[in-house]
């Protein structure tokens, strides 16, 4: 009997591991295996290999990550080992073992200055040190092996570990009214929507050589959002659930400073990846709809979609 596919994924409490392993739950033929800390550390490149060979991978998931963008601009020793060090080194273990890896990578890339949504051939300008460690992470990926894929995705969210959803809702609990920045744009994605189709970029991965499912592809949820109507979105599902919900001011993103500067426009077309990969992802607010609810009434909720490809 064949043993299941084996993803094996960086990232132990990551929300993109947790998804991708949410997904798995109960699929016969399909494994996810989370590598993190302490007995992972992408820091530490000497045991990288080995320890991703001890996995045995069929695939691998570069999907661990310094994703503090503020304090990166003090910690850039540390960014830049985790993001493009530690990602060169997965890939070289892909490359030894001869499994393909898709390396999660991020819109900071872009300064935002675009007006239209950002293409993978767009010129790369990243504002910050979490940016220039991602994409230098990029390079050195493809730089070492052939056989990858990078995924640049934006503004993700999930059931899972913190992020702007979840904390929205957080606050929404103790404060009626929310200061939020409305001339920041992007393309709000679920997790769990990320990790279905990064499943599926990896069954063709395993199933064709060509080479042009390989490369650079933009993922990120259909349709585009300023935080403060993500935000206004997340709280009218949310209420409409029985849950917390506040009143969103938008603000301006100059008046909330941060050490890391921003792109205001973080909009991906991901035509390339419905094109070669027939993938779409779904509309973003079909998703936060799908995560809300999940969070609120978490009882018999899942999302197995993937299952029907890979039985």
């Amino acid at each position: 009997m064949r043993r299941p596919t084996r993803y094996v994924v960086t990232g132990l409490s990551g929300q993109l591991a947790l998804s991708l392993s949410d997904l798995a739950r109960g699929c016969e033929n399909l494994e996810v295996i989370r590598l993190g800390r302490p007995q992972f550390d992408l820091t530490d490149i000497g045991t990288i290999a080995r320890t991703v060979e001890a996995a045995e991978p069929d695939i691998i998931v570069s999907a661990a990550a310094y994703t503090a963008v503020d304090q990166a601009e003090q910690a850039a020793e540390t960014a830049f080992a985790v993001n493009a060090a530690g990602a060169g080194e997965l890939a070289r273990a892909a490359s030894i073992l001869g499994v393909p890896i898709i390396h999660v990578s991020t819109d900071y890339v872009f300064d935002g200055g675009k007006s239209a949504p950002y293409t993978e051939t767009d010129p790369v300008a990243p504002l910050g040190i979490y940016g220039r460690s991602k994409l230098e992470g990029e390079r050195q990926v493809a730089a070492t092996t052939e056989n990858h894929v990078i995924l640049r995705t934006a503004w993700v969210y999930s059931p899972f570990g913190k992020n702007f959803l979840r904390t929205m809702l957080k606050l929404a609990a103790t404060q009626p009214e929310l200061r939020i920045v409305e001339d920041q744009v992007g393309n709000p994605t679920s997790a769990l929507d990320l990790a279905d189709a990064l499943l599926r970029v990896g069954q063709n991965l395993l199933t064709a050589d060509d080479p042009s499912l390989r490369g650079v592809f933009h993922i990120a949820g259909s349709g585009e959002a300023s935080w403060a109507e993500f935000a206004r979105e997340i709280f009218k599902v949310s209420a409409q659930n029985g849950g917390s919900a506040a009143d969103v001011i938008g603000i301006s993103a100059s008046a909330y400073p941060t050490p890391a500067r921003r792109p205001a426009n973080s909009r991906l077309d991901c035509r390339k990846l419905a094109t070669l990969h027939n993938i779409v992802m779904p509309d973003w607010r079909s998703s936060t709809a799908h995560v809300v609810g999940r969070l609120l009434q978490p009882e018999g909720s899942s999302h197995n979609a993937i299952r029907e490809l890979i039985s």
